[in-house]
């Protein structure tokens, strides 16, 4: 683990993630547009370099990037990764991608000698600061054991789930699931207040019960607060439920929910909510009943 590691993309779940990473002793060069996040890793002790820097000096490769067009970008473009990469290294990506786009990936840098998984996260904001985030892992045996080390750095959990791409389906999975818990949390908090019920009281008497979760935990409070900072912006998971929709097409998989989920995530994105948490959602029932979760007497 004294070998140079590379890491590219400091947005708000890679940035604590590579902080992660240094904290455990990991040696790191990272990349990002952001020069202000790669400056802050930089005081931590990472080494700031290019993508084809990263590419000739660092056999473990991570990449966490808005979607899978940038990923393919950073990695194959002319002059970047996989200009310089060595024979025998490993590349992980831990976007939000189609299983497509991540056999894609692995298909030309099995050209180049190079190995790869596809593994996805889910924990949020929180769980990438604290290092106890869920990692989903596509790709072979031998290089996720290879590649465990690290994941124990980021995460409490690290699962194998089977061959490349398996770990983008998983992610779709978990992304249909939290969104959709979020839209059911926000419809019934919105329908409780409109009754007159104080939606903070309404949230601690059921979140014992079997309504109780942890998307209810982390999300109805900060509903409730009127906090939408993004710890996963509404962008994100909207470009995730496009994915979802795109992936279930094509294997031939109805998803009449996620689609109405699709349709909502559009309204938002039309008000000009795309840059709020995911939580924002509550928004769109809001506006519809003309109403706004608080606790009462706010």
């Amino acid at each position: 683990m004294n070998k140079l590691t590379g890491f590219i993309g400091l947005g708000i779940m890679g940035k604590p993630m590579a902080k992660c990473l240094l904290k455990s002793g990991c040696p790191l060069m990272v990349n990002d547009l952001d020069t202000s996040a790669v400056n802050e890793l930089v005081v931590l002790g990472a080494i700031s370099g290019s993508l084809s820097e990263i590419g000739e000096q660092c056999e473990v490769i991570f990449t966490i990037l808005p979607n899978g067009s940038i990923v393919q970008a950073v990695l194959f473009n002319r002059g970047e990764v996989c200009d310089t990469i060595k024979v025998g290294s490993t590349i992980i990506d831990m976007s939000s991608v189609t299983p497509v786009e991540s056999q894609t990936c692995a298909k030309k840098l099995e050209k180049l000698g190079v190995d790869f998984l596809d593994a996805p996260v889910s924990g949020g904001e929180p769980k990438a600061i604290d290092g106890t985030l869920a990692f989903m892992v596509g790709g072979k045996k031998e290089v996720f054991n290879r590649i465990m080390p690290y994941f124990e750095m980021m995460g409490s959990s690290a699962l194998l789930i089977g061959g490349t791409g398996s770990g983008s389906v998983t992610k779709l999975a978990n992304q249909v699931i939290v969104n959709l818990n979020i839209a059911a949390v926000s419809e019934a908090l919105v329908m409780a207040t409109k009754a007159g019920a104080d939606p903070e009281l309404v949230y601690q008497a059921i979140r014992g019960g079997l309504a109780g979760s942890t998307v209810l935990d982390a999300k109805a409070s900060l509903m409730i607060d009127r906090n939408f900072v993004p710890g996963g912006k509404i962008s994100i998971n909207l470009k995730d439920i496009k994915n979802v929709m795109a992936t279930a097409h094509e294997i031939d998989v109805p998803m009449p929910m996620s689609s109405q989920l699709l349709e909502i995530m559009q309204a938002l994105k039309v008000d000009g909510h795309l840059n709020d948490d995911h939580g924002g959602i509550v928004q769109y029932f809001e506006k519809l009943a003309k109403v706004e979760v608080r606790r009462k007497g706010e």
